[in-house]
């Protein structure tokens, strides 16, 4: 079925008890649908509910209504098919094997014997494989969980903070292998706290607060809903005064270093009026950025809890 989509949310739900007998709710009604080979960010601030809903995408729980399908059949019925596979934040290594003994044992489940050396070259594994699992740092382990994600050769790739512990090379080395992946026609799926590896890698982004989505869209246009550009320049108290006479409902933000950060319904209109003051210099333009969105449309999302 060409037209099956990777993943099909529909209304999920999920609660918890919390505190005093409350209820929380987890995930408050999230629908949401992955076409093939997208790559989508799933994003939010701690306690949105993302790992509770990929903990439903993956079969590791179950909702309490609504329905999750990947590639037109349950989680569990993916999972065994090779068709999904994860990496997750915690848990699943055995300390005392070695990394290579860990990739073999794995691959031997799936029939892929004749892939580890490549799987573990294409992770940067190679060197590790004769230490034992337990000596791998945080970031290390990581890449361990990604390289048994890989085995299955999955259709789709669900990864939470993936990059979790890893330094700057590693991270490096993992998106890049990542982005040969999607190149290929692989679906990922991925959470993470580092805004601008979503920024860099997603095409579309899904943005959570309160166990609901409060943005979904690509890339550019989630940034985009931030809000004003700011414009900065080094400029006296007198130009100043004349700029907010010709320029509508120009608004000084903040003044910090011998800057002065302002902004206007139009930032053009303003950007053109600060390069036709002579004596205003140094003129900058700070174009959206996703941290921006992120806060402006994650702020005052509540959970509902009765």
């Amino acid at each position: 079925m060409i037209n099956t989509p990777a993943i099909a949310l529909t209304e999920l739900r999920k609660s918890f008890r919390g505190p005093g007998n409350t209820t929380i709710n987890a995930v408050d009604g999230i629908s949401l649908t992955v076409a093939p080979g997208e790559v989508v960010a799933f994003l939010g601030p701690n306690g949105a509910g993302k790992t509770t809903t990929l903990d439903m995408l993956l079969g590791l729980t179950t909702p309490d209504s609504g329905t999750v399908h990947v590639y037109g059949t349950s989680p569990r019925e993916a999972t065994s098919n090779g068709r999904i596979a994860a990496v997750l934040q915690n848990g699943g290594l055995h300390p005392d094997f070695t990394v290579a003994e860990t990739v073999e044992i794995v691959a031997s489940l799936h029939g892929r014997l004749d892939d580890v050396g490549t799987v573990m070259y294409a992770t940067g594994l190679t060197d590790l494989a004769g230490r034992k699992v337990s000596r791998c740092s945080g970031g290390e382990q990581q890449r361990i969980k990604f390289a048994l994600a890989t085995l299955p050769d999955p259709d789709l790739l669900v990864l939470d903070e993936p990059t979790a512990g890893m330094d700057v090379d590693a991270r490096r080395a993992f998106w890049s292998t990542m982005r040969a992946d999607a190149a290929n026609g692989r679906t990922v799926l991925f959470a993470t706290h580092y805004l601008e590896e979503a920024d860099a890698f997603a095409d579309r982004i899904v943005l959570i607060a309160g166990g609901r989505i409060v943005a979904d869209g690509p890339t550019a246009d989630i940034r985009n809903m931030a809000g004003r550009r700011v414009v900065s320049a080094i400029v006296d108290d007198a130009d100043l005064t004349e700029l907010t006479r010709v320029v509508p409902g120009v608004e000084i933000i903040e003044r910090r270093g011998g800057r002065t950060y302002l902004a206007a319904p139009d930032s053009d209109v303003l950007a053109r009026a600060l390069f036709n003051t002579p004596r205003a210099r140094e003129v900058e333009i700070a174009g959206h950025n996703l941290e921006d969105a992120f806060l402006t449309l994650t702020a005052g999302a509540t959970r509902a809890e009765h």
